[in-house]
C-alpha cells in the first residue's frame, strides 16, 4: 500500500473511488473520503454485484442461488497499487483505484472479469512467456438524445454543421471535434493511459484511438478507464460517446480490434518468430487456437444482442475466422511488421465489449493453441470468403447460438471455471430475455398497418 498512499498524498487527494468491473464492464463500487479509505484498506461489495446485468437485474434464483451464497454474503476487494487513476473531470481532489475480488478465505472470485484476466495470465507466466497486446478502440460521438426511438445523429462540430456521408482517414473531419479531443488527450496524459494516434473511421462522427502496445493487465485496465474519460469529455461538450457494437442503421459498426504477440520473458524475443526470422510453430499454432476456440468464447467478445448486429458479410466487420497477411478481410489480420514485431490483430471483438474478457478470451484461444500445437488454415490472399454457407471458420451469428456454444464449451469450463461459465452465460441470457419483450420501430414501422 506504500505506493498508493504516496500517490494520495502527493496529490492530495480528498475522495476515491472504489471500483470492480462487472460482467457487463459498468464500474460498480464506492466513493469513500480518503482517510477512512486508508483506514480500511479495501471495501467490501455484496457478491451479487459480478451477476447483475446491464440494465441491473439479476439471473434467475435457480443459477443465482447455484453460484452465490443464500445469504447474499460480501466479498472482499482489495486496491491494486498499479490500478490508480486520477479523476480530472471532478470539483474534488478524486481518484479512482481499481480493486481485485477475493473471497473471505482469500481466493480469487471466479466471477471477476479482471480475475479471468489475470487467470489467463497466469499460464502464461507458467510458460515462461508473457503477451503484448495493443487495443483499437473504435467509437461514435452523436447528438445527445433523450429519445430512444429515434435514430442517433452526428453531432454538430465547429463548423456549425453535422458531417454528410463517409469521412474515412479525414483529418479535417476529426478536427471538428477539436476542443473535446484536446480534453481527452489532456485527461488521459494526466491519468497515464498510454494512447496513441487518432484517426478518423469510415462512419459519420465514427473515431477510432490506438493504444501503444504494453502489458494485458495494465492495458485492460486503461480501457476500462479510458472509456469513462471519454464520455466525460463528450458530455462536457454536450456530445455523447457511443461504444456500441452497432449505434447507427447502415453504418459500419465499432471494434475492439486487438494485436497480440508473446514474448519470452527470459529472452525478450518474440516466440511467434524463429531464429531466422520466419513464421514460428508457435506463431502458427496461436493463430490455429483462434480459429477453433473464437467461435466457443464468442460471448465475451460479442456479448450483447446488438454486437452480431456488426457481423454482415461484406462490411468492415470480418464474419470469418480466415487468416492473411496484410489482409483487412480477414478476422485474423497478419500486419506487416519486422520478425520482432510479428504479431496477429484479432478483428473479431466488438468494442462493447468487456476489455478484461474480451482480451482474455483472445490470449485463452491462442494459448490452447500452441499447447496443444494445433494448426491453421492455408492463408487467405485476396477476398476473404465471407460467407457463411462455403466458409470452413465461420462465426455464430446470434447470441443464442453464440451462448450455447459457450455453455457446452468445455476449454471455458477448463481454463475460466465452471462458475464462471454459467454466470457469464446466465447474465447475458437475462438480458437476451430482456431484449426480447422490446418492440422495435422497425416492427412498428412495416408491420403495424401491414399484416
Amino acid at each position: 500500500m506504500n505506493k498508493l498512499i504516496a500517490f494520495l498524498k502527493e496529490r492530495k487527494i480528498t475522495e476515491v473511488e472504489c471500483v470492480v468491473c462487472d460482467m457487463t464492464g459498468i464500474a460498480r463500487g464506492k466513493i469513500a473520503p480518503v482517510d477512512k479509505f486508508l483506514d480500511e484498506k479495501g471495501m467490501r461489495l455484496p457478491e451479487s454485484v459480478l451477476l447483475q446485468t446491464v440494465t441491473g437485474d439479476f439471473v434467475n434464483e435457480e443459477i443465482y442461488y447455484s453460484l452465490l451464497d443464500a445469504a447474499d454474503i460480501d466479498f472482499v476487494c482489495v486496491p491494486d497499487e498499479n490500478a490508480v487513476f486520477m479523476l480530472p473531470w471532478t470539483i474534488e481532489a478524486t481518484a479512482q483505484v481499481i480493486h481485485d475480488c477475493y473471497d473471505r478465505m482469500g481466493n480469487p472470485i471466479e466471477l471477476s472479469p479482471r480475475n479471468v484476466l489475470k487467470k489467463v495470465l497466469s499460464l502464461y507466466d507458467e510458460q515462461g512467456w508473457e503477451p503484448v497486446i495493443a487495443p483499437e478502440m473504435e467509437f461514435y460521438l452523436t447528438r445527445r438524445s433523450d429519445d430512444h426511438d429515434l435514430p442517433l445523429k452526428p453531432p454538430i462540430g465547429r463548423s456549425g454543421r453535422p458531417e454528410a456521408g463517409r469521412q474515412s482517414f479525414s483529418i479535417d473531419a476529426a478536427n471538428e471535434y477539436d476542443p473535446m479531443f484536446e480534453d481527452m488527450y489532456d485527461w488521459c496524459e494526466l491519468q497515464g493511459l498510454d494512447i496513441d494516434t487518432l484517426i478518423h473511421e469510415d462512419g459519420p462522427a465514427q473515431m477510432e484511438i490506438n493504444f501503444s502496445h504494453g502489458n494485458a493487465l495494465s492495458l485492460a485496465d486503461q480501457v476500462f478507464i479510458f472509456k469513462r474519460t471519454l464520455r466525460e469529455a463528450a458530455l462536457k461538450h454536450n456530445v455523447c460517446a457511443t461504444f456500441m457494437a452497432k449505434p447507427v442503421t447502415d453504418e459500419p459498426g465499432s471494434a475492439m480490434h486487438i494485436h497480440q504477440s508473446v514474448i519470452n520473458k527470459e529472452t525478450g524475443k518474440n516466440i511467434f518468430t524463429n531464429e531466422d526470422g520466419t513464421k514460428s510453430s508457435l506463431f502458427l499454432g496461436y493463430i490455429a487456437g483462434l480459429q477453433k476456440f473464437i467461435p466457443e468464447l464468442l460471448p465475451l467478445m460479442a456479448p450483447n444482442a446488438n454486437s452480431f448486429r456488426r457481423f454482415l458479410p461484406g462490411t468492415s466487420a470480418p464474419v470469418n475466422l480466415e487468416w492473411g497477411d496484410e489482409n483487412r478481410t480477414c478476422g485474423l489480420r497478419i500486419p506487416e511488421s519486422s520478425p520482432q514485431n510479428r504479431r496477429i490483430e484479432n478483428r473479431i471483438p466488438g468494442a462493447d465489449a468487456n476489455c478484461y474478457l474480451a482480451i482474455a478470451a483472445s490470449l485463452l484461444c491462442g494459448y490452447i493453441g500452441m499447447v496443444e500445437e494445433l494448426k491453421p488454415s492455408t492463408p487467405v490472399q485476396g477476398k476473404a470468403n465471407e460467407s457463411r454457407s462455403n466458409n470452413t471458420h465461420c462465426l455464430p451469428l446470434t447470441l443464442e447460438e453464440a451462448l450455447a456454444a459457450m455453455e457446452e464449451s468445455d476449454a471455458c469450463k477448463q481454463y475460466l471455471g465452471e462458475a464462471f461459465t454459467t454466470g457469464f452465460v446466465a447474465v447475458k441470457q437475462a438480458e437476451l430475455e430482456n431484449f426480447r419483450r422490446v418492440v422495435s420501430s422497425w416492427e412498428r414501422e412495416f408491420l403495424l398497418l401491414t399484416v
